[in-house]
C-alpha cells in the first residue's frame, strides 16, 4: 500500500491540477549570489522513488500592479496500475513585493478536503483555514520556491493547511544536477523545520531547478525534475 505523501511538501502551493502558463513579470529577488528578474513558468515532473507521479506548475503574471501567481499539481501514486493514493492542489496567490497580499488555496488529498484563504487588511494577513482565524503582521511569504528571496525567511505560510510554519534555511554548497535535460551548477539549500527537510537548487542567476524530501515517515523519496 502506497504511504500518504507529506503535507509539509506539498505547502505553498505544492505542491495542483492544470494551470495557465503566463509571461514573466520582471520582479527583483536576491539569493544571496546576486539579483535577477524571477521568470515567469516553472514546471516540473514529480517522481517518487524514481517513478514518475505526476506534475507541478507555477506560472506567474502581472495583473494590476501586482503579481499573480497560479499554482497547480496533480499527482496519482500507482501500485500494480490501480491508483492508491490521489492528489490534486490549486492555489493563486497575489503578491505586492515579496509579500503575500491574498492566497486562495483548495486541496484534495485522497478525498480529504481542504481551503486556505488570506487577504491583507489594516493589521496584517488574515488566515481562514478552519475556526479560529489568525492575523499575521509584517510582510508575510508563502513556501515561495520560485521566488529565492524566500530562502532568508523564518516563519512561511503553508498554503494547504493555513499554519504559519517557523522554519531554518540552510545553504549547503554548490553541486551538479540534472534540470531541463542537462547538468549544470546549482546551489543547494534545505528548508528545516518542516515534517521532513527540504532540499532546493537554484542556478547562480537564482533560478529554482530542483527539489527533493523524503514522505511517508522518511521512507521513501520525492524528487522534482525540472522540464
Amino acid at each position: 500500500m502506497a504511504a500518504r505523501l507529506s503535507d509539509a511538501v506539498w505547502q505553498q502551493s505544492v505542491i495542483r491540477t492544470v494551470v495557465a502558463l503566463g509571461l514573466a513579470c520582471g520582479a527583483a529577488a536576491s539569493t544571496g549570489q546576486g539579483t535577477e528578474a524571477i521568470k515567469g513558468n516553472w514546471t516540473f515532473q514529480a517522481l517518487l522513488d524514481g517513478s514518475p507521479i505526476g506534475q507541478h506548475s507555477f506560472s506567474l503574471v502581472s495583473r494590476g500592479g501586482q503579481q499573480e501567481m497560479t499554482i497547480a499539481a496533480s499527482f496519482d501514486v500507482k501500485l500494480l496500475g490501480i491508483t492508491v493514493y490521489r492528489y490534486r492542489h490549486r492555489n493563486v496567490e497575489r503578491w505586492d513585493g515579496h509579500c503575500l497580499s491574498s492566497l486562495s488555496s483548495e486541496t484534495d488529498d485522497d478525498g480529504s478536503k481542504l481551503s486556505v484563504e488570506a487577504r491583507k487588511e489594516a493589521d496584517g494577513l488574515l488566515v481562514t483555514a478552519k475556526p479560529p482565524s489568525l492575523t499575521l503582521p509584517g510582510c508575510v511569504m508563502s513556501f515561495a520556491y520560485w521566488n529565492p528571496a524566500m530562502l532568508r525567511q523564518t516563519q512561511l505560510l503553508n498554503s494547504q493547511t493555513g499554519r504559519y510554519e517557523k522554519v531554518r534555511i540552510d545553504a549547503l554548497g554548490n553541486e551538479t544536477i540534472e534540470a531541463q535535460g542537462r547538468s549544470i551548477t546549482a546551489a543547494r539549500y534545505r528548508i528545516n523545520g518542516t515534517e521532513q527537510p527540504i532540499d532546493l537548487w537554484y542556478t547562480p542567476a537564482g533560478d529554482w531547478v530542483g527539489l527533493a524530501s523524503t514522505v511517508s515517515g522518511g521512507k521513501r523519496k520525492l524528487t522534482y525534475r525540472r522540464i
